[in-house]
């Protein structure tokens, strides 16, 4: 039963974000919204209910069957990915290039922020 309510609360949280979306005519996916709303509540509440840990869990165990409707849809522009692969390929490698410069950049940065203050040693020269 954990399971069915973890997956009705992330699917309310979908519908919310939907709702926002459209109502507002916002060009932001609603799903987005929504996981930007349970990110919020979840950071209210400072702990996972069990219910949603159960349904998350479950989800992530299966993530790679997500991915065959997509991989699916792909066949469908398969003349497109011909006739377009080498801007395709390009953008693939650069966005990825570009993703792990940033993350490395940003680990760089968050390591020193939340570096331990060390304190500075003693100078042996006063006792010589």
């Amino acid at each position: 039963m954990p399971f069915l309510n973890g997956i009705t609360v992330l699917l309310i949280y979908q519908l919310l974000g939907e709702v926002l979306v459209r109502s507002f005519n916002l060009p932001i996916p609603g799903p987005v919204v929504g996981m930007s709303f349970l990110f919020i509540t979840l950071v209210v509440y400072k702990r996972v209910p069990l219910a949603l840990e159960a349904a998350s869990t479950a989800l992530l165990s299966h993530l790679s069957l997500l991915f065959i409707p997509a991989g699916v849809g792909l066949m469908l522009y398969f003349d497109a990915l011909t006739q377009e692969w080498l801007p395709i390929l390009v953008t693939l490698i650069a966005s990825t290039l570009i993703s792990m410069a940033v993350i490395a950049l940003t680990m760089q940065g968050l390591m020193r922020l939340f570096k331990p203050k060390t304190e500075p040693a003693e100078s042996n020269d006063a006792n010589e």
